[in-house]
């Protein structure tokens, strides 16, 4: 098991190119004060550019850079983690080396050649350490990219037919609910009065009866009529004429 109280240390490299100050660091401070990511400091003899982007558990540096511009050139220590790519994290460097660069080119020039050899350098090998081709990962992002579009357009289909079953599930649980309350109110009848009814409808109809039509007129359903034809035949209250 590992000891959590070791403190892991950052892996530092260096890099220097030559330079020659034109102005002043002073001058060259004013420039840069208005890079808020940066920390700058004149010296006699030398301007320091700081950038720390993380700190370690006890509060010190630990993703930094470090430019230091001398009046004859420029040397820039970095720091990477134990686990990052140290061509990546050198061309990153350069970058911001570039930024600072290009807001006090007049003040301080560096050497064109050895910038630039640097920079092709380390683009190479940036360039060279990535696993797969350039194209290759862009084929495949547009491939992710396109499925990912797909699957978004087939979610808000899906959403929007539930919604719509949502809804006609609601609607049919509300029919459902009438056709109980209309059922419940259909055999309400209790099995006297029905009986009476339908022997008011005989004697008013001739001595006959449209189980259809009497279920439909007291709104009944005919299978209970029919029930109570049954029984009143069985109790002799009326009876069947073929």
């Amino acid at each position: 098991m590992a000891d959590e109280n070791v403190i892991l240390e950052p892996k530092v490299d260096s890099l220097s190119i030559g330079g020659s100050l034109q102005g002043s660091f002073e001058a060259m401070a004013d420039r840069l004060s208005q890079l808020q990511v940066f920390s700058v400091k004149v010296a006699p003899d030398s301007l320091s550019v700081l950038r720390v982007e993380s700190r370690d558990i006890q509060k010190r540096p630990f993703l930094f850079f470090l430019m230091t511009f001398n009046r004859d050139k420029i040397t820039i220590e970095y720091s990477m983690g134990q686990d990052s790519s140290s061509k990546l994290r050198k061309l990153y460097v350069l970058r911001n080396l570039l930024s600072v660069l290009s807001l006090t080119l007049d003040i301080y020039q560096p050497n064109p050649t050895e910038l630039f050899q640097v920079l092709s350098a380390s683009t190479d090998d940036a360039l060279g350490s990535l696993n797969q081709n350039y194209s290759v990962l862009v084929n495949n992002y547009d491939s992710l990219f396109n499925e990912y579009r797909e699957l978004k357009r087939m979610s808000t289909q899906l959403m929007s037919s539930n919604k719509s079953l949502t809804v006609q599930a609601s609607q049919l649980s509300n029919e459902n609910d009438e056709l109980k309350a209309r059922l419940k109110s259909l055999e309400a009848y209790s099995d006297e009065s029905l009986m009476s009814m339908i022997e008011g409808w005989i004697q008013a109809h001739d001595n006959t009866i449209d189980i259809d039509e009497f279920a439909k007129n007291y709104k009944i359903v005919a299978p209970r009529v029919e029930q109570m034809l049954n029984k009143m035949v069985s109790l002799g209250y009326i009876e069947f004429r073929g």
